[in-house]
């Protein structure tokens, strides 16, 4: 019988509260300040905790804080008779699993609890999340997905979900983190599609290769003849967004000067056409996307502090690809199904060795290498299974990134790794492809020490990012 702590100076709902879940199978106690409450979880081993967030004694941000240290692992759920969203957004940013809004609706409040147990190890028995979205069928034993995205189900991959829950409803800034290929944009549209702003236009926008005249036009439109080549005039991303959400990838990219329009243009709401006179209204929510910590880029002078606070009302990281092991197998069937239907094709799934080598290998493009590796195979593959003899030599030869990953969890790279081989498939052995060789170990080498964070590896490799995307991909067989 699972256990429910109640913490609440309200007798009356400690005892209605008690009384409704002791009717639903539940054992609960229940403490009536923080002090007691936590004292009494320090006694007893408690599933979930139920915390009022204004309390006699303490807030129950304050209780949260104490109940993690006695153990991290702890699932709490606060309750709040102030329905803002900035006070749920602070108790999730501090550890809580969710809120609920005072008046208490009894089957929101189960809702919550099942949720809290069934991503809890011993929650097996307790009803469980939805974990595909859109769902998945299954048809004669196979998956199948009729919609373009498909959520895993490691943990990491539910409280990344859980977070999108939480913020798209509201008209929150938010700093998506993650490296290249972890689905950056796909968390941006997610976020936009459940949103109120979801009939309006996504817009998005890569920052990463943009010249300061380029970016310039490309945010905000350009009149004819504002500058060579400007022979028309053009909308510019704001007024194609708005009214929806506009999403900036790669937003550090960006020149120091247009980084101050930007400020100018989410305190005012207001901007100009490049060359133009008239001011236009905009109202679009931005979404920005970086591989690099912001914080860390303003304080070394790369980025302005006020524009990272006007971005920074909501941060989520997205976790990489080589932490959701669970997810391989779902995803290998998700991306094995629209390469079929691309292709017209019916291969029939993956041999035992294959899903063996994604499990162990480390992903460093995360699910864009994922998708793409899949996608080569199923068009080598005529019929029946996916076979080694398919895969990328990089793939295959897993010795350049170590052993197999256990529990999920990335081998730390040894220090004096900086000199790995990193051989390219398909070239014959001349001196001009020796040359390549090298130049490409160089590239991969910084890589690797900036944890594939391609505008870094250009910054120290002495080239533009454009020039490294076109290396890379020149590599590629």
């Amino acid at each position: 019988m699972k256990r429910i702590l109640i913490i609440d100076d309200d007798m009356d709902m400690c005892n209605l509260l008690g009384r409704f879940l002791q009717k639903k199978g539940f054992e609960t106690e229940a403490s009536h300040s923080g002090n007691k409450g936590i004292a009494k979880f320090k006694e007893s081993k408690f599933d979930v905790v139920l915390c009022d967030f204004r309390l006699g004694d303490k807030e129950g941000r304050e209780v949260l804080r104490e109940i993690k240290l006695i153990d991290p692992y702890a699932i709490v759920i606060i309750i709040t008779g102030y329905s803002d969203i900035k006070t749920a957004v602070d108790v999730i940013k501090s550890g809580a699993f969710d809120y609920i809004t005072k008046p208490l609706i009894p089957e929101e409040v189960l809702n919550v609890i099942g949720r809290a147990l069934a991503q809890s190890p011993e929650g097996a028995d307790a009803p469980r999340p939805v974990t595909a979205s859109p769902a998945a069928s299954r048809r004669n034993g196979k998956a199948m997905w009729d919609e373009e995205f498909l959520v895993g189900q490691a943990p990491s991959t539910r409280e990344l979900y859980r977070q999108v829950e939480l913020v798209a409803p509201t008209n929150y800034s938010i700093i998506l983190y993650g490296e290249s290929g972890t689905g950056k944009e796909v968390i941006a549209r997610t976020i936009h599609q459940h949103s109120a702003r979801k009939d309006k236009p996504f817009v998005a926008m890569d920052c990463g290769t943009l010249s300061k005249e380029l970016a310039g036009s490309e945010l905000f439109g350009h009149v004819k003849g504002s500058f060579t080549g400007a022979v028309a005039d053009k909308e510019g991303h704001f007024e194609l967004a708005n009214g929806g959400t506009l999403f900036l990838d790669e937003v550090g990219n960006l020149s120091y000067e247009i980084q101050a329009a930007l400020l100018r243009v989410i305190q005012e709401r207001k901007f100009k056409r490049v060359g133009g006179t008239r001011e236009m209204e905009t109202d679009v929510r931005i979404i920005v996307a970086s591989n690099e910590n912001l914080q860390d880029a303003y304080r070394r002078g790369k980025f302005r502090e006020d524009l990272f606070h006007r971005f920074n009302e909501f941060s989520i990281v997205l976790p990489p690809f080589r932490y959701r092991r669970e997810d391989i197998p779902l995803f290998a069937e998700f991306f094995l199904s629209k390469s079929n239907k691309e292709l017209n094709k019916t291969v029939e799934g993956f041999d035992p060795e294959v899903m063996q080598i994604f499990l162990d290998y480390p992903w460093p493009g995360n699910l864009r290498e994922f998708r793409n590796v899949i996608r080569r195979a199923a068009l080598l593959t005529s019929s029946g299974m996916i076979n080694v003899r398919v895969l990328p030599t990089e793939i295959v030869d897993n010795n350049n990134f170590g052993q197999p990953f256990g529990g999920g969890q990335a081998p730390e790279p040894h220090p004096a790794a900086t000199s790995v081989h990193h051989p390219i498939v398909h070239r014959e052995t001349d001196l001009k492809n020796a040359a390549a060789q090298a130049e490409y170990d160089t590239i991969m080498n910084v890589l690797k020490q900036v944890n594939y964070n391609k505008s870094r590896a250009a910054e120290i490799l002495k080239i533009d990012r454009k020039t490294l995307y076109n290396k890379i991909k020149s590599y590629q067989p």
